[in-house]
């Protein structure tokens, strides 16, 4: 039995290249959530757990609308003699990020509004700039909400299905991840190379979510002794 292992790779450099630009994007997101008295938060962060609710192929859909020849994105960026994104490998990190999004951005704003406002405060008193603090201060006392947030986007992405079908299609070495070639031999009836990718996201997955609660009890223990 052959496994082609083409949507494995796929996969993988999907979620690292999603996973580090939604650290990029998400930081100062969650960092605008979580210290603004803005009226417009509580909108902006329903927008941003929208993919929590919305079943991925309405995302996808949506997404593909937009992205399209016909689409404000797509035929903007054709007019300027660009490719349109749909069934590409960029359209597939466009959908993966947005769908992601929450699950990056909630861990970290959730530790820095465990923070609270005193580090900061501090840091100020000491003449630190507000740049500096956040590297120096903030980043620091975050990163139990980095490192779970970017476990949870890896993981998220390498198991999407719907939104990366809508936008990216099927096309082998472009666009086929693993979710998809798993959909194909289930299709096909080819049981065998299914139960080997289905197994392999099955453990996968037991073993990001035991290194996610080891690592966050690790975290607390090391809290408590300093």
């Amino acid at each position: 039995m052959a496994i082609d292992w083409q949507p494995v790779w796929l996969t993988l450099q999907l979620a690292t290249l999603t996973t580090l630009i939604l650290l990029l994007v998400g930081t100062p997101l969650a960092w605008w959530l979580s210290q603004t008295r803005c009226f417009c938060r509580d909108w902006v962060g329903a927008i941003v757990a929208l993919p929590l609710v919305l079943p991925p192929t309405v995302l996808g859909f949506y997404l593909l609308l937009l992205l399209g020849p016909q689409g404000i994105i797509g035929g903007t960026m054709q007019d300027l003699g660009l490719d349109t994104l749909p069934f590409t490998f960029p359209g597939l990190v466009v959908g993966s990020v947005l769908y992601s999004l929450p699950f990056v951005v909630q861990p970290v704003r959730n530790a820095f509004e465990a923070m609270g406002r005193r580090p900061m405060e501090v840091a100020a008193t000491l003449r630190a700039g507000p740049l500096d603090a956040f590297l120096s201060v903030a980043l620091p006392l975050a990163l139990p909400g980095f490192l779970t947030g970017a476990v949870l986007g890896f993981a998220h992405t390498v198991g999407e299905f719907g939104v990366v079908l809508m936008i990216g299609g099927n096309i082998p070495g472009e666009t086929k991840v693993l979710s998809v070639a798993i959909y194909d031999h289930v299709e096909t009836l080819e049981w065998s190379q299914a139960h080997w990718l289905a197994g392999g996201m099955l453990a996968f997955s037991f073993l990001v979510v035991a290194a996610m609660y080891r690592l966050e009890r690790h975290m607390r223990r090391r809290d408590h002794e300093y």
